[in-house]
């Protein structure tokens, strides 16, 4: 049977705007690194978009390299568009990256011109699309001039591969230096994609201040610290099919200390009193920063994303939820 998306997907759903562009930016976004490889099992893989959709997430954030394989996910995302969400191509914001390796030799890595034009050709090919909404440059390349890397990224929005520019991971001081170039060149530099929660707090000091000031939107990766801000691993749980057993992420068995234990299980009291999941209350937090357009997560069902959405559906959060947090968080 042919899948039409929910009549009432947009109910509830916040779409802020994307710094000081026009494009708004569902206020959760699915991203695509874990769970969409070719080791995956496709069948869930549409569950998980398809409720995304249905719920009102419209942006889908992928990069050349997502699997395992390096460029699996890129190829069932194809498969799903072409499937499933073909003809809602133009209510989808569909993101891409380059910069981490994909191909062996000097031209399948970091930040040339040479090879983030040929890797979004490539990634275009695998998705069967004619452009991608956003085009990031993945991590800064400390060999490669930045005006290279932002002319490429000109070039790149100038011959329609893509419709907006971004970078991610980069610190303020590098995307300020960004900004200007892609200022001088006439291509608008609209996100920034940043790790960014609880236990990862230094873009507050140094990015999100210059986010501001520059104009350009913010969106959050590992807003639940891989999952460790969620009721995973409350009571110090291990579950085989978590983030912290599995071979890929970056939370591991060890980082989830008796210290960090302690603190989630307070942070969950907290939400608890809120009315809120422990997750809920994480992506609160993130998005109470005014830089902050959407926060990405992954999943691994569907009930994940519904989570989420409820969680940008509820109030902000209180001063009183906030200073608790602070408090927790200031004495670890």
């Amino acid at each position: 049977m042919m899948y039409e998306a929910a009549a009432g997907r947009y109910g509830s759903m916040p779409y802020p705007h994307c710094g000081r562009s026009g494009l708004r930016l569902s206020a959760v976004s699915l991203g695509l690194w874990h769970n969409f490889g070719g080791n995956d099992d496709f069948d869930r893989q549409r569950w998980i978009v398809r409720a995304a959709f249905d719920n009102g997430v419209t942006c889908f954030d992928l990069a050349n390299n997502y699997g395992p394989p390096p460029g699996s996910a890129e190829e069932n995302f194809g498969r799903l568009l072409a499937r499933d969400l073909k003809p809602y191509r133009d209510e989808m914001v569909v993101c891409t990256k380059a910069g981490y390796t994909m191909w062996p030799g000097p031209y399948g890595d970091w930040g040339s011109r040479k090879y983030l034009v040929a890797s979004l050709d490539q990634s275009l090919r695998r998705m069967g699309l004619d452009y991608v909404d956003i085009f990031y440059h993945h991590r800064p390349d400390p060999a490669t001039p930045l005006e290279e890397t932002m002319a490429a990224l000109d070039y790149i929005v100038r011959s329609g591969r893509a419709l907006y520019a971004g970078i991610s991971n980069y610190n303020g001081e590098r995307t300020a230096a960004a900004a200007a170039e892609l200022r001088r060149l006439g291509t608008p530099f609209v996100i920034h994609q940043m790790r960014y929660n609880m236990l990862v707090r230094q873009p507050e000091a140094d990015l999100l201040p210059v986010l501001e000031r520059e104009g350009i939107g913010g969106i959050a990766f590992s807003p639940l610290a891989q999952g460790l801000l969620t009721d995973r691993y409350l009571g110090g749980a291990l579950p085989a099919d978590s983030r912290a057993a599995g071979k890929v992420g970056f939370l591991k068995p060890e980082h989830i200390t008796p210290e960090r234990l302690r603190m989630i299980e307070a942070l969950n009291q907290v939400a608890q009193a809120g009315g809120r999941t422990l997750a809920q209350l994480a992506l609160g937090w993130v998005r109470r920063q005014p830089s902050i357009a959407s926060v990405l997560i992954g999943a691994s069902r569907p009930q994940q994303v519904l989570d989420a959405v409820r969680a940008v559906e509820m109030a902000p959060l209180a001063g009183d939820e906030i200073a608790a947090v602070e408090a927790i968080l200031a004495s670890q």
